[in-house]
């Protein structure tokens, strides 16, 4: 490491909270800003459609039963006007609801299956409902965003893979750093008070992944964002904390992980950006990220090869040892075990040749005919793709048909990764079917689309917000 490393190793928080004052929107590449506005634009289509879900109900019975009154920030997709931190808490659930979002990819070959965590959950519901409380301009929340994901993103890719592995959820744990970090950007807290952001960010951070596949995953991404702009805010008061969160023998990284790789941050922050290397991913299905190679590449071998499903006999389906880790239900029973099910997401694909939010139902996961193609689908552990590496999600597919012909496949990466990226008008696509899966306004969704293409031109935040506060029909 430079000097300028090493000191910032050695002062690490202080290091977090200088990037976080010191950075402006013109330092931002234009590649990284329209790269995250098609993050922006599927997180905001998310929210509407996870907050169509049973999770969003629950959650607005939860807000209208804590008597808050009115505030200034917006639950999207509703009327409802709440305390930042709790319309934080409702836009990161419903984002995170479907497990549709985004994730980082790894730069490190030992870091977990090639990806770390899901950035826009919890740093853009905290961007937004604090930018709307402020009085932000589309610049300033865009900004607020950017830091947020690239301080989350960095504490992800930095901290020992065994935060992960023995049963952390880093969308939960590294989150809420980045809802912190747009939080005190947007009100302006000194590097000081960022700090102490920070540090009281890090005292919240929390999520189990033993409750993936239950409606406590969203929970964690909706949980984080709150909790980092309620550190914010206490911040702001004047409330002590330590100002060496993350680096120091009893923080963050140490407790947490074990331990850190300071190589990874230090100095590291916007060098390059995450959005710009290694990337992030936008999903085309609404389930773990995990099994998206696999499903581009059997859709692919589908179309190529005119499978029915049929006359499918066996598929076998291959990957590192690390992605059955959380791909955890190998029979499900409701939509949001199918999220985390390899086999159902291949006996899906076999059926309807889709995977869309219409497939991850209940009443779809518990049809007789995806039972009995859930039977004939073999997940296993693969040591061509052990041999690949965990900073890929390297999914090997052998199809056996009746006529005695099997047809294969590899992929390491799905669509919506860097290495095949969906395009603007493309994510527009995904949120405009989000948008009328819940029953949301057409034109509205159309005004966001342009509005986001424009973000960083907009006067006042408020004019998104505004458009995503339309109650659905």
């Amino acid at each position: 490491m430079s000097i300028t490393e090493k000191q910032a190793a050695e002062h690490l928080t202080h290091y977090v909270a200088d990037f976080i004052c010191s950075t402006r929107m013109v330092d931002l590449p234009q590649d990284v800003v329209g790269l995250g506005k098609k993050s922006i634009l599927d997180g905001l289509g998310l929210a509407l459609s996870g907050g169509a879900s049973h999770c969003g109900e629950l959650v607005r019975r939860h807000l209208s039963e804590l008597n808050l009154g009115t505030g200034p920030s917006t639950v999207f997709g509703t009327r409802m006007k709440v305390a930042p931190r709790f319309a934080a808490f409702a836009n990161g659930v419903g984002i995170h609801a479907d497990d549709y979002d985004d994730t980082q990819l790894a730069v490190a070959a030992d870091r977990v299956y090639g990806l770390l965590t899901h950035p826009t959950a919890p740093a853009l519901p905290a961007a937004l409902a604090v930018a709307e409380a402020v009085g932000a301009s589309g610049a300033q929340a865009m900004l607020a965003y950017h830091l947020g994901v690239e301080v989350e993103c960095k504490i992800s890719e930095a901290i020992h893979p065994r935060h992960y592995q023995t049963g952390f959820h880093s969308t939960a744990t590294c989150g809420t750093f980045a809802a912190a970090a747009a939080a005190a950007k947007l009100m302006g807290l000194d590097e000081e008070a960022t700090c102490r952001a920070l540090s009281i960010a890090g005292s919240q951070s929390a999520g189990l992944r033993e409750n993936f596949g239950t409606m406590t995953k969203p929970f964690h991404a909706g949980r984080s964002s709150e909790s980092g702009v309620a550190a914010a805010q206490f911040a702001s008061y004047g409330w002590t904390a330590t100002d060496k969160i993350l680096e120091a023998p009893r923080g963050f990284f140490s407790a947490a992980g074990g331990g850190y790789d300071a190589g990874a941050i230090a100095g590291r922050l916007g060098k390059p950006w995450t959005f710009a290397e290694p990337g992030v991913s936008i999903k085309p299905h609404p389930s773990g990220s995990l099994t998206h190679p696999g499903m581009t590449e059997m859709l692919r071998l589908i179309r190529a090869n005119g499978v029915q499903a049929k006359d499918v006999v066996r598929v076998r389906v291959g990957t590192n040892h690390n992605m059955p880790n959380a791909l955890i239900h190998h029979r499900p029973t409701d939509e949001l075990q199918a999220k985390f099910s390899m086999e159902f997401c291949m006996a899906i694909l076999l059926l309807e040749g889709r995977a869309g939010l219409n497939e991850f139902t209940d009443q779809v996961v518990g049809r007789p005919d995806v039972k009995k193609m859930i039977e004939k689908i073999d997940f296993v552990v693969d040591q061509e793709a052990e041999a690949a590496g965990y900073h890929k999600m390297t999914t090997l597919i052998d199809i056996s048909l009746a006529n005695g012909r099997t047809v294969s496949g590899r992929a390491d990466f799905g669509k919506g990764s860097p290495a095949m990226p969906m395009t603007y008008d493309e994510v527009a696509d995904k949120f405009r079917e989000n948008a009328e899966f819940a029953r949301f306004p057409k034109q509205r969704a159309d005004d966001i689309v342009a509005m986001v293409r424009e973000l960083e031109s907009l006067p006042s935040i408020a004019a998104l917000t505004n458009a995503l506060a339309h109650e659905r029909a």
